[in-house]
């Protein structure tokens, strides 16, 4: 049989996710496996759970990672906080927001959903006006980094407008988490949730997600079981929290030592400072971007230093480009999604990648890619 794993060879990841994954999370990953009922195994448990509280600037004690992508993040945030007829309000400017409306329809919420053009950010202005018209809302949920457009919301400008209509408050935090402040008990976010093969530079495979204690009294109270058994925090933090804890599903050990790796090598590097590199890359690669004659989709102040998105010049075929990137000078970039499929490249400075050379890399890649 061929070893089909042989023929991988590394790659640049400057595309929407995963992310470069630094050599300390690979040596973490190998390390020898263990049971997920072993005492050093929770040791390493609970000092994830510190972490990540440290990361999001939360004294939540429900703060922990999802056995999941960033996916099943945002699944376990809507199937434990929303109920059958739960009226929900989902704030929409890109493919991550349809996703949050799709996944509280299926739990039997009643959606509505606030449409922004793709690009712009959501405006706190319109929120209100909304909120103001209607009976209350249950929820409300937004996008931080909406990966689809390269867009920054003001999340912490519409937690004053949801917190005084007396809805939770629920945050998508996938792409920005570890490479933009994200302070939940500064902004009074209610639920949050991120992945690990964003700026965390961990594989794909883990979730973040923290509860305040508003949302854990919604879900303590709730009238019906959570639909996913899965994914229901009731029975999940009995295996996170305590001095005894009760198996649930088997953990995945390795990825758990990657994301202990991932974070410690953040924490140590300094939030501010990894903030303040990602911020130095973003700006080195817009103005590389501008000599080459390529303009940004987004305005200045609504821009993701992490997710770049590019406007594709007029005549160009954009998936020409990005092959010959990957199979001329392995460098992955992603392309447009939805409306803007064709018009826009996504260029990823995530975590480990955010570096100057990689972006001198790519910038002069993409001059030799260009047409």
């Amino acid at each position: 049989m061929d070893d089909l794993l042989r023929d991988i060879d590394a790659v640049l990841l400057m595309g929407p996710g995963p992310s470069c994954v630094p050599p300390q999370v690979y040596e973490a990953l190998a390390r020898p496996t263990i049971g997920h009922m072993d005492p050093a195994f929770i040791g390493i448990m609970d000092r994830i759970k510190v972490m990540l509280q440290e990361l999001m600037r939360t004294t939540n004690p429900v703060t922990l990672p999802m056995s999941g992508t960033g996916s099943a993040g945002m699944e376990t945030c809507f199937a434990n906080l929303v109920e059958p007829g739960d009226r929900v309000l989902i704030l929409v400017n890109g493919v991550f927001g349809q996703r949050m409306a799709d996944v509280a329809a299926r739990l039997g919420g009643q959606v509505e959903t606030l449409e922004f053009d793709w690009g712009t950010p959501v405006d706190p202005g319109a929120v209100e006006q909304h909120l103001a018209s209607g009976d209350r809302r249950a929820l409300v949920a937004v996008v931080h980094a909406e990966t689809s457009t390269g867009v920054r919301n003001p999340v912490e400008h519409l937690a004053p407008l949801v917190r005084a209509h007396g809805a939770l408050y629920l945050v998508d935090a996938v792409t920005s988490l570890g490479g933009a402040p994200v302070d939940v008990d500064a902004w009074a976010v209610d639920a949050l949730y991120s992945g690990t093969q964003k700026c965390l530079s961990v594989p794909p495979g883990l979730a973040p997600v923290t509860l305040s204690a508003r949302a854990v009294d919604k879900l303590r109270g709730r009238s019906s079981k959570v639909s996913s058994w899965y994914l229901d925090l009731n029975m999940i933090t009995q295996y996170w929290e305590g001095a005894s804890r009760v198996y649930h599903h088997t953990a995945p050990v390795n990825m758990l030592y990657g994301l202990y790796a991932g974070l410690q090598l953040i924490l140590d590097e300094g939030l501010d400072k990894v903030h303040a590199r990602h911020t130095a890359a973003h700006a080195r690669l817009v103005a590389g971007l501008e000599q080459l004659g390529l303009e940004m989709l987004v305005e200045p102040d609504f821009r993701l230093p992490m997710l770049n998105a590019v406007r594709v010049p007029a005549n160009v075929d954009e998936a020409a480009v990005r092959r010959r990137l990957l199979q001329h000078h392995r460098i992955e970039i992603g392309a447009g999604l939805g409306p803007l499929a064709g018009q826009i490249w996504r260029i990823g400075l995530m975590g480990h990648t955010a570096r100057a050379e990689n972006v001198d890399r790519f910038l002069t890649a993409l001059q030799d890619s260009l047409p």
